[in-house]
C-alpha cells in the first residue's frame, strides 16, 4: 500500500529479533556496565533499559487495556510532557535490579508482539507520528515502525555505551533508515520551491538507499518516480551511521553536514540535513 507517507513498511516481524539481540546484550553485561553513561543526557545504561521497559508497558496498557496514562499538565507541550513522564518512570526503575528489568522485558515482549500481530497496517495510528506530518493523521504502519526504531536506537545507544557492536545488520537497520526518511518531506516544509522541484537523499551502506521528495502545489511529498540525479535541484549523500544518528540527534546537523556530500540548492540541502525523527 502507498500513502502520502510513502510505501508502507511492515516492521512487525522484526520486534522479536530485535528484542532477542537486546536480551542477549543485556545478559552479557558486567555489573559496572549498567552505570555507564549514554548519549541520552543524564541517563546511564540502566536508565535507558528502564525507558525501554516504560515503552513496553505504556503500549500494552494503552492498546490492550485502553488505559489513558499520564495526562498533560496545563499548557504543557508534547516534548515537555514526554520528558516529564519518561523521567518519572526512569527514576522509579532505578529501584529495580538489572536482572528484574531483563525478566520484565522478556515477559512483556511476547504480549507486545501480540499487539503488533493484531494491528491492521492501514488503520489509523494509535499515536500520530508528528515528525512525519502535523496536519494529517498517520497510518498504523508508520506508528508501529516508529516504535521499532525507538527500540532499535535505544539498543544501539546501549551498545555504544558499553563498546559493543552489533544488531546493525541490514535486515534490522534498513527499516530504521527507511522509516526515518519518511521525515524528509516534512523536514523541507519551510522551503518553498516551484511545483515539481525534486530533492534526492542518498544513504550509503548495506542498509541504505535513495529517497526523493517532490514539491507539490503547497507541500513536499515523498518519492519522485522516474526522476534522475540530473533533475534533482538538491542532493545529499551520507552514510547509514550518520543518518540514524542525525535523525535521533546523536549528532548535530553541522556534524552530519561535515560527514556528507551536499550538492545543488543550498537551502534545500541545509534543511534536509536537519532531519529529525524523534520528538524534541
Amino acid at each position: 500500500m502507498t500513502t502520502s507517507f510513502g510505501p508502507a513498511i511492515d516492521t512487525r516481524p522484526l520486534f522479536v529479533r530485535e528484542r532477542r539481540a537486546l536480551l542477549d546484550l543485556l545478559g552479557s553485561l558486567e555489573p559496572g556496565d549498567w552505570g555507564r553513561p549514554t548519549v541520552c543526557p543524564g541517563w546511564d545504561v540502566h536508565d535507558v533499559v528502564g525507558h525501554v521497559l516504560n515503552d513496553y508497558m505504556r503500549r500494552i496498557s494503552s492498546v490492550r487495556d485502553g488505559w489513558g496514562g499520564a495526562v498533560f499538565a496545563d499548557d504543557e507541550t508534547l516534548p515537555a510532557y514526554l520528558a516529564r513522564v519518561n523521567g518519572v518512570f526512569v527514576e522509579a526503575t532505578r529501584q529495580c535490579s538489572p536482572r528484574l528489568m531483563v525478566e520484565l522485558l522478556a515477559h512483556l515482549g511476547p504480549q507486545l508482539d501480540e499487539i503488533w500481530a493484531d494491528a491492521r497496517l492501514d488503520a489509523p495510528a494509535v499515536v500520530d507520528v508528528s515528525w512525519a506530518s502535523t496536519d494529517e493523521p498517520s497510518p498504523a504502519w508508520l506508528d508501529i515502525a516508529r516504535e521499532y526504531t525507538e527500540f532499535w536506537v535505544h539498543q544501539q545507544q546501549i551498545r555504544d555505551a558499553v563498546d559493543r557492536p552489533g544488531a546493525d545488520e541490514p535486515e534490522l537497520l534498513s527499516p530504521v533508515i527507511d522509516t526515518f526518511m519518511r521525515a524528509l518531506p516534512h523536514t523541507l516544509r519551510t522551503v518553498d520551491r516551484p511545483q515539481g522541484t525534486t530533492m534526492r537523499f542518498d544513504v550509503t551502506g548495506p542498509a541504505g538507499g535513495t529517497w526523493w521528495a517532490t514539491r507539490d502545489t503547497d507541500r513536499w511529498l515523498p518519492d519522485a518516480p522516474g526522476a534522475s540525479s540530473e533533475e534533482a535541484a538538491a542532493r545529499v549523500t551520507t552514510d547509514q551511521d550518520t543518518l540514524w544518528r542525525l535523525a535521533t540527534r546523536g549528532i548535530l546537523p553541522d556534524e552530519a553536514r561535515r560527514r556528507s556530500v551536499l550538492a545543488g540548492d543550498e537551502p534545500l540541502t541545509t534543511a534536509a540535513t536537519t532531519l529529525l525523527a524523534v520528538v524534541a
